[in-house]
């Protein structure tokens, strides 16, 4: 489908849902207001009943800068939060930004410049998360790394081109108002899903590796757990929905939580002599083994760690991705999604 002509220097709107953010909301902004970008800026932000103070973080920068503007989002869901937002701006091209993420002060030139070069509906650049203490900086080098979410180009380095989906996302207002703008009932992976409606229409998604965002993840195994579950329950409903439109990747969490269970089963058979040691059965212990072999494997070859207690938090990262990620792709595909949000950025 082809877009009307964008100029050089057109205005944007930067719309962000926000729920308990007090830690990270001014740094966020502030990156926004500190964009190397000509042309005019608004940013929305979205509140959801917050616990923690943010609320007022949020009025005094929008009392600080006539930029900043502000929208309930009584929901509090990320979907219905973005599209508050954006029908609350007002300019041709919307930018995603997280309250857990920072832009590069390119970050917004380059995008527009390479929306209007390949005429794409959206354009996203590489999330590197980064971490303050050890274990979020565990969990950052899972999500940089291919043994830890794999497979989507935005969390490597990658090479320009079309893509299956963008990290965040600099739109045009246009596309996402032909496709419906995004799902309110998809509660996790709502991304994905706007981008395959935006690729059914005709739309280009493009990866731009030039365009840096940092992130920062969760700062707890248990909330990294909660996210996952909640990620791994709604791509299976995505795959419910969308079916072979879902890349194979999704799959594999899910296929090694069986098999880890398959493993177990046989360790308790095995230990309660039901079954022989020195027989074949002994191979449904292979599933386990080749797992806990990957897994190290893995952990040696993630960069920048120091000492043994960063490869053992690395390690217990992948691991808490992985399974958590695959349960909750077994709960949805058998269950669908029922209750199951990610709450955990709620206290």
């Amino acid at each position: 489908m082809i877009l009307s002509p964008l100029p050089e220097t057109p205005a944007v709107s930067f719309v962000m849902p926000v729920l308990n953010e007090a830690d990270f909301l001014a740094d966020a902004v502030g990156t926004i207001l500190e964009q190397d970008y000509a042309g005019e800026k608004e940013i929305v932000l979205a509140l959801g009943p917050s616990t923690d103070g943010t609320d007022e973080i949020a009025r005094a920068l929008a009392a600080r800068d006539p930029r900043v503007r502000l929208v309930a989002n009584p929901e509090r869901d990320i979907p219905a939060g973005l599209n508050l937002a954006i029908s609350a701006s007002s300019h041709p091209v919307i930018i995603r930004v997280d309250a857990h993420s920072e832009l590069t002060p390119d970050y917004t030139r380059l995008g527009i410049a390479a929306l209007r070069r390949e005429g794409a509906a959206n354009v996203g650049g590489i999330m590197r998360a980064a971490g303050r203490t050890p274990v979020q900086r565990a969990i950052a080098r899972g999500y940089n790394s291919p043994y830890g979410l794999g497979g989507g180009a935005y969390h490597g380095d990658g090479i320009p081109g079309p893509a299956e989906s963008a990290y965040l996302g600099i739109f045009r207002r246009e596309a996402l108002e032909a496709v419906g703008g995004y799902d309110p009932q998809i509660l996790r992976g709502e991304d994905w899903e706007l981008n395959l409606r935006l690729r059914r229409a005709g739309f280009t998604v493009w990866f731009e590796p030039e365009l840096g965002v940092t992130y920062w993840p969760r700062a707890s195994f248990t909330d990294l757990a909660r996210q996952f579950f909640a990620t791994g329950t709604w791509r299976a409903m995505l795959v419910r929905k969308y079916g072979r439109a879902n890349p194979w990747r999704f799959f594999v969490p899910g296929a090694l939580v069986i098999s880890l269970a398959i493993s177990a089963i046989g360790l308790a058979l095995l230990s309660a002599g039901i079954l022989p040691w020195g027989s074949p059965w002994v191979l449904l212990l292979a599933p386990a083994a080749c797992y806990l072999i990957g897994v190290a494997f893995a952990t040696i070859r993630i960069p920048e760690q120091h000492g043994l207690r960063d490869r053992a938090l690395t390690a217990w990262t992948l691991i808490t991705m992985h399974l958590s990620w695959g349960s909750g792709f077994l709960r949805g595909l058998c269950f669908g999604a029922g209750s199951v949000v990610d709450r955990s950025r709620i206290r």
